[in-house]
């Protein structure tokens, strides 16, 4: 960043002398890749910042195509090179530019996903992509195929990766590489086996350079590459050399061809501040917004950027609100868990619910400092569009640059989130700009199936660019029994003749009726509620024809006719007497006993 306001004068250079668009001989394309957010290693600060810088100078430079992308996985980095192949086939030129984390091993490069683990020296084949595949998507092209790699950094990767053959050996830097494609460079920040330095500010040396001699016009890419070297060389002092390997023939290949002169452009006394001013939007942080405001303190521009450093500092005081509520949050439920004293769970309860609402009001301001900054600019932009000659006039006292476009309503904000939530399939109520319970919950599908971590609260404008960024839908449709899901809309499942329609939404052939079985009471138990004589006796079944004949002898002796029986033996009731029934029954436990006036 200390070198922010000497890189001006030269932008403004290229941009005066790209200007006008001249008709070029033939097709260039470019892809430039940066990979910053490593998920397995610590993140990268510059590689983002040097594809933005890349993209926006092959861009000015008149490129036929400039396709930017970066912190890509394994797989959506062969799909874009795929494409890029595509392109590539009918150009004349064809560049890619990397920056982020290479590696070499067993003698061959390899570039660096950001979701790459690499725990053994064998994953570089599955997880890693081989230049060779970088160099087949610029073969097709006929002119020059040209390959920069900004990735000879210290890599973390190499050091704790285990070896899985001792022989197999893992370099520092890259390693040297002779294409065997005519008409083919390959450009290092720093030659084979040595590393690169990503330099103080928010870009490395390497691409600082480049983005001021690689596409001079007229210049021969050979050539250019030599100044980078020299600029490199003086900036680091003499501790990093680029390095070019490959051979182009006898005529000067130039980036961007020799054009003719433009008719000279009317002079704007505020155009090196608009450059300026634009130089550090690109690069967006609060060093180059300073650095701006010490070179231009007051002025239209001036009131521009305050905006901006006052959007960061909202930003940054929204993010330390959230971590603030989270360790409230886990201390209040910490206390909780420990059964701790009522007044100290009283406090953290307190506490937790002070920085939620401070959390709250960091996220008002954020956003309202966002759609001051965004209203701002949009004006800044209009007017440049509308009159792009003339300088926007600026008070003495500075001009309230705020007022300019009023911010969003919250209830149109709270409308236009519910509208796009409903768009993808996660928000069936009416948009009526009211955030309740059935909006946040909404949010929260959309989190749940887009992977995003927004803030259910309150809609916010982060929350509408996240959803706004899907372009179908992302939450799935839910039908109720009897529909099913076809395209967008819930249809009902009809059944054929003989099949009906089960628990699972699924039609099934209709089972035969059951014949009707009689109820159960149309048969008497033989219970404890029969009478006591009509039930059988235990031992009766035993005792057989003993049974009958006491029963016989009873009543020709003047007994009642009944017969007691147990476990034992069966005998008339005596005399005088008759049996009782009092339940139970079993082995000595005679159900009935004699009851005798």
């Amino acid at each position: 960043m200390r070198s922010l306001l000497r890189l001006c004068p030269l932008l403004v250079a290229l941009g005066l002398m790209f200007g006008a668009g001249p008709a070029f001989a033939g097709k260039r394309v470019a892809l430039v890749l940066a990979n910053s957010a490593y998920q397995h290693a610590a993140s990268l600060s510059n590689p983002v910042n040097d594809g933005s810088v890349m993209a926006k100078t092959l861009k000015e430079a008149g490129f036929d195509v400039v396709e930017s992308r970066h912190d890509l996985s394994a797989l959506d980095t062969r799909r874009v090179l795929r494409d890029f192949a595509d392109a590539t086939r009918d150009a004349d030129i064809a560049v890619v530019y990397y920056a982020g984390h290479g590696i070499e091993v067993d003698g061959s490069n390899y570039l660096i996903p950001v979701d790459a683990k690499l725990e053994r020296d064998t994953d570089v084949y599955d997880e890693a992509l081989s230049l060779d595949r970088v160099l087949v998507a610029v073969e097709p092209a006929k002119q020059l195929r040209l390959v920069i790699l900004d990735a000879c950094r210290d890599n973390p990767f190499s050091k704790r990766m285990k070896r899985t053959v001792a022989s197999r050996g893992i370099g520092r830097g890259l390693a040297q590489v002779e294409p065997t494609s005519p008409n083919t460079l390959i450009a290092y920040s720093a030659k084979a086996g040595f590393t690169a330095q990503d330099g103080d500010g928010a870009n490395s040396p390497f691409t600082i350079a480049l983005s001021k001699h690689l596409t001079t016009p007229g210049l021969d890419v050979r050539r250019a590459f030599g100044f980078v070297r020299d600029d490199v060389l003086k900036s680091t002092g003499n501790k990093q050399e680029p390095f070019v390997y490959g051979s182009l023939g006898g005529e000067d290949v130039p980036l961007v061809p020799v054009k003719l002169a433009p008719a000279a452009p009317v002079v704007n006394p505020q155009a090196d501040i608009r450059r300026d001013y634009e130089l550090a939007l690109q690069v967006g942080n609060r060093p180059a917004w300073e650095a701006f405001l010490a070179q231009h303190p007051d002025g239209f521009y001036a009131s521009l950027a305050k905006l901006q450093l006052e959007k960061i500092g909202a930003e940054r005081a929204h993010a330390a609100a959230i971590e603030k509520a989270k360790q409230a949050e886990a201390e209040r439920d910490r206390l909780a868990a420990l059964g701790a004293q009522k007044d100290a769970q009283a406090k953290a309860a307190a506490d937790a619910k002070a920085a939620e609402q401070a959390q709250l009001a960091a996220q008002k301001a954020k956003e309202q400092a966002q759609q001051q900054a965004a209203a701002a600019e949009q004006q800044r932009v209009n007017l440049a569009a509308t009159a792009p000659s003339a300088a926007p006039a600026a008070s003495a006292a500075g001009t309230n640059v705020a007022a300019l476009t009023p911010a969003i309503a919250p209830a149109d904000l709270n409308r236009s989130v519910q509208t796009e939530l409903g768009r993808v399939g996660c928000f069936s109520g009416q948009a009526d700009g009211n955030w309740n319970t059935s909006s946040q919950r909404s949010l929260s599908q959309f989190n749940r199936y887009a992977g995003t971590k927004l803030d259910v609260k309150v809609a916010s404008t982060d929350a509408l660019d996240a959803v706004k960024a899907k372009p179908s839908r992302v939450c799935p449709l839910v039908c109720e029994h009897g529909f099913k899901a076809e395209g967008d809309k819930c249809t009902r499942i009809v059944c054929g003749d003989g099949y009906v329609l089960n628990d699972d939404n699924e039609c099934e052939k209709k089972r035969a009726a059951k014949p009707a079985s009689k109820p159960a009471t149309s048969r008497r138990d033989e219970g404890e509620d029969r009478p006591a004589r009509q039930r059988p006796q235990a031992g009766a079944a035993a005792g057989g024809y003993g049974a009958a004949a006491a029963a016989r002898t009873g009543r020709g002796s003047g007994g009642s006719g009944q017969i007691f029986c147990n476990d034992l033996l069966c005998r008339p009731v005596r005399p005088g007497c008759h049996l009782a029934f009092r339940g139970g029954g079993g082995p000595h436990n005679d159900a009935n006993y004699e009851v005798c006036n």
